[in-house]
């Protein structure tokens, strides 16, 4: 199949879902992968569970500044290249956290970690609409998804795993081999998605004006808006997650799976589902279906909320299975039908995308989840607000006359795949 740069090879769609499914991992390891090890390395370091929280805060805030860049430079130098120098980088920081002997040290080799983390995400989410088009899109987005959403709850697993037999530095060889792997991957497997004759250029005004004309874009404002809004009616329980596990539902430390497991659960469900049905049902249907499933889901939940005096499992948590479930469906339509909008600036699409979920997520876990979170009634009507928000501006999408796009309409050419391994 012809690409609008020339001919291009044949591509393993299950080789490459693994491949960019483990780039997208690799940032969720490198912040869930030590919280087992907050109190050693408080204690070796001398640092407080406040200072401790830096190494998360550092990490984030780096990660969301950088989230601005990693796509345009995978414009205008290529997909490949942006991927590989990022790899590189991390395993060089994570390296240096795991040498580190004091707390500023390890702070600021974690926000050289979070300076790299991002490209996996952003820049994969690029090249899988650079490769496949129409059905596959959707089918290759929805196989990363389900791919990407093991990593938040094998993450701990393995970094307790690792504590039990080796002191905490051990965790960040880890990241360090797990990094390296990934990068040998993307050698020998990652082709360059993003030929020259449609790179641009990285001036800094060229840039601004690009970044100011997508953001003020109505279209992309409320096709982002409703990924955040929905997105965020999960992130409120996940970044309440302590206090929903310990002071809400009265579990024990070692009862978090209570949590993660029916959510992750359900978003890997549901990102199996959408991938199985890619090419037989529209993208606007499916994406009404995932905001029906949510919908019914948070409503459920205010109501339980309503009846009981307190909530238990696992009655409290089947509700987020089913939320989580919808906004996998929804999830890749809209991140397509975003970045279908700017065929050129795909890479800037996705990190302002990126950028614009960080910021959300942000207010989510600094404001609102420590305002909600002591009364469970208030953290499901919250969750239930987003989830109308986000609704509203899908509905407000479709009701000035732009179709959520089917898969199947999509004419810009791609990578023909296989289903080869």
């Amino acid at each position: 199949m012809e690409s609008a740069a020339g001919t291009t090879p044949r591509i393993s769609m299950p080789r490459l879902a693994l491949l960019l499914g483990g780039l997208a991992m690799f940032g969720p390891f490198s912040i869930d992968t030590i919280f087992p090890a907050f109190p050693q390395i408080g204690a070796q370091l001398g640092a407080d569970a406040l200072a401790m929280q830096q190494t998360i805060s550092v990490y984030l805030i780096a990660y969301a500044l950088m989230s601005v860049v990693h796509g345009p430079l995978s414009d205008a130098i290529g997909r490949r290249k942006v991927i590989l120098g990022g790899l590189a980088i991390f395993v060089l920081a994570s390296i240096g956290c795991a040498l580190s002997r004091d707390l500023p040290t390890l702070l600021a080799f974690r926000a050289l970690e979070g300076l790299s983390a991002g490209v996996g995400l952003i820049v994969g989410r690029a090249a899988i609409r650079d490769l496949l088009h129409g059905d596959d899109a959707q089918r290759l987005m929805s196989q990363v998804s389900m791919i990407f959403g093991i990593a938040p709850a094998i993450a701990p697993v393995i970094g307790g795993w690792i504590l039990g037999w080796a002191r905490w530095p051990m965790i960040f060889w880890f990241l360090v081999l797990f990094s390296l792997a990934l990068w040998l991957a993307a050698w020998f497997g990652l082709p360059e998605t993003h030929p020259p004759g449609l790179r641009r250029s990285m001036h800094p005004r060229r840039l601004l004006r690009d970044y100011i004309g997508i953001f003020l874009n109505p279209r992309f404002q409320r096709l982002s808006a409703a990924g955040a809004f929905n997105f965020g009616a999960l992130f409120l329980y996940i970044a309440s997650a302590p206090a929903f596990v310990l002071g809400i539902l009265h579990l024990n430390a070692r009862s978090f799976a209570w949590f993660f497991v029916p959510m992750i659960s359900g978003m890997m469900l549901g990102a199996f589902v959408s991938g199985r049905t890619a090419g037989r049902m529209s993208g606007r249907r499916q994406s009404m279906l995932g905001f029906a499933c949510c919908g019914i889901a948070v409503s459920a939940n205010v109501l339980y909320n309503v009846l009981v005096p307190s909530p238990s499992v696992p009655w409290a948590v089947l509700p987020m299975m089913l939320n989580a479930f919808g906004i996998a469906l929804v999830f890749p339509i809209l991140t397509l039908a975003i970045l279908d909008m700017y065929p050129r600036q795909r890479g800037a699409a996705s990190s302002l995308q990126a950028f614009t979920s960080l910021v959300s997520n942000a207010l989510v876990a600094g404001v609102l989840s420590p305002w909600l979170s002591r009364v469970p009634l208030h953290l499901a009507l919250g969750t239930a607000l987003f989830a109308f928000l986000g609704w509203a501006f899908w509905r407000w999408e479709i009701h000035v006359g732009h179709r959520i796009p089917d898969a199947r309409m999509s004419t810009l050419p791609a990578i023909e795949p296989t289903d080869e391994m």
